[in-house]
């Protein structure tokens, strides 16, 4: 698929692009899938789907995101594929048990239930775009939705009895705070994302699996970070997790 390794050459290159040429933007949300699973699966098994909408009545955008780029907390970040480095705080949510296909619709209550723990992550932002919160719509979405990864924190206790909005945010680039925010999920009520994924991405993903992750959204928008930055993530309730890049 054409475009998809341009996106690939973009990333591996650091030879960034405005955007897919025109010939090759994706004009639907169902070509920007294909294009998104392609360059995904260049990278090796998928271990999970980042989700999210950008207001609370929005349909949600989902993208697969390969394991391999995944790790965990005080992680440091290094070598040539960390250019664009951008940072959001975001709740994930380790899949328990399996949710496969069926034809009557799991419940919210069933899904969350299969959820195995809730973690706070840093997703960081990359892509073979050159400045992908400014490239075209269809173009953003085609390479994964500017996924690059994430780092995930412990587990949370009790995580189902948390007003999550109530929860306060704040993300800190070494040591001085650039976002502080509460309740501020995009998506709102961004539980609702999860049966959203096992019900209607059920015909994409193959069905949630053990073992995958789902993330779930921003809390803080985009913030950049610079190579030698440390970054901290403290949600009030949820917990921390921390990054660096070297």
């Amino acid at each position: 698929m054409d475009a998809a390794n341009l996106l690939l050459d973009a990333r591996r290159t650091l030879q960034t692009m405005d955007a897919l040429p025109e010939a090759l933007q994706p004009t639907t949300l169902d070509e920007a899938y294909l294009v998104q699973d392609a360059v995904a699966a260049a990278y090796g098994p998928i271990g999970g789907w980042k989700i999210g909408a950008p207001t609370p009545e929005a349909t949600p955008l989902f993208a697969p995101m390969p394991k391999a780029w995944m790790a965990p907390g005080n992680a440091v970040l290094s070598g040539p594929r960390w250019r664009y480095r951008g940072l959001e705080a975001e709740i994930a949510f380790l899949v328990g048990q399996d949710l496969p296909p069926r034809e009557t619709p799991y419940s919210r209550d069933e899904v969350i239930a299969a959820m195995a723990s809730c973690h706070p992550i840093i997703e960081v932002l990359e892509s073979g775009l050159t400045d992908p919160a400014n490239a075209p719509r269809m173009s953003m979405l085609a390479d994964v939705q500017m996924h690059g990864g994430f780092v995930y924190g412990a587990p949370v206790a009790d995580w189902q009895r948390l007003d999550f909005s109530q929860e306060r945010v704040t993300l800190a680039i070494d040591g001085a705070v650039r976002v502080e925010r509460t309740g501020s999920n995009t998506s709102g009520d961004f539980l609702r994302l999860l049966p959203w994924l096992a019900n209607e991405g059920a015909a994409r993903t193959g069905g949630l699996k053990a073992g995958q992750w789902i993330t779930t959204g921003s809390w803080t928008g985009y913030t950049l970070a610079q190579a030698g930055n440390s970054v901290d993530v403290h949600f009030s309730n949820a917990g921390k997790v921390t990054l660096a890049f070297a």
